[in-house]
């Protein structure tokens, strides 16, 4: 794959991935780049438990990369000192 579509899979799985962990997303370049690490670590994951990883730009890809995404995510929530806007 190239760069471009690294940015445009990161993109499409951090989005999914803050949707999922946190309802509101962390804005749109955080989203990439947790979603680009998580594409990453979605990919070592599967391929450490002797499954396909990141194939390419298709649905299976975009899933391995939205359940690292959301394990980023997690991660991420879990040592930032970020806290996030609550409505009133």
């Amino acid at each position: 794959m190239g760069i471009f579509s690294w940015i445009v899979l990161g993109a499409i799985a951090g989005w999914i991935g803050s949707r999922l962990v946190n309802k509101q997303g962390e804005g749109l370049l955080l989203d990439i780049v947790l979603g680009i690490v998580g594409a990453l670590v979605g990919g070592w994951i599967f391929a450490a438990v002797g499954s396909t990883g990141v194939t390419g730009f298709n649905l299976w890809s975009v899933l391995v990369a939205v359940l690292g995404s959301v394990l980023v995510l997690l991660v991420y929530h879990a040592i930032s000192t970020h806290q996030p806007h609550r409505p009133a």
